[in-house]
């Protein structure tokens, strides 16, 4: 499967590793940066890692900030992204088994490595259940493309 991954500079040490891990299970891996550990502006690579992803360039994304917020925030804004904030296993398999994410954002200061592998492994390996969830996601594609956040 090819992967879109970026971070920002609080979150380039993950990265790397999540690279690494992402490579061994025989993933291709788009690094979409940062490459330094400069400061600089995590929805630059947040939007990269996101149009990747809604582009078909990659068939899923991983994002890693501080908290993972700032980045799934900034990828929600384009249309067909599904990122998901995910800081235990149980979020993780769900987002997936429910929401079809298509985005992972993790948080570096909030999960540490090992939880941090866990999550990518789980997340990656999880299919989408479909069924009643899909009804649920037209609804949310459909509230996307109105522009008035009406389900």
């Amino acid at each position: 499967m090819k992967v879109a991954l970026g971070s920002d500079h609080a979150g380039l040490a993950l990265k790397r590793m999540i690279a690494e891990w992402l490579h061994r299970d025989g993933h291709q891996v788009l690094d979409e940066g940062t490459f330094s550990e400069e400061s600089c502006d995590y929805p630059d690579f947040a939007l990269k890692v996101a149009r990747r992803v809604a582009g078909g360039e990659a068939e899923r994304g991983i994002a890693v900030c501080a908290t993972g917020i700032g980045m799934a925030m900034v990828a929600n804004k384009v249309p067909g992204v599904r990122a998901a904030v995910c800081n235990d296993l149980y979020a993780a398999r769900y987002s997936r088994l429910h929401n079809d994410a298509n985005v992972l954002a993790l948080g570096a200061r909030v999960i540490g490595p090992g939880v941090a592998e866990e999550i990518v492994r789980t997340w990656m390996k999880t299919p989408f259940e479909g069924g009643r969830h899909s009804r649920r996601l037209s609804k949310m594609a459909e509230a996307e493309t109105s522009g008035k956040g009406e389900a």
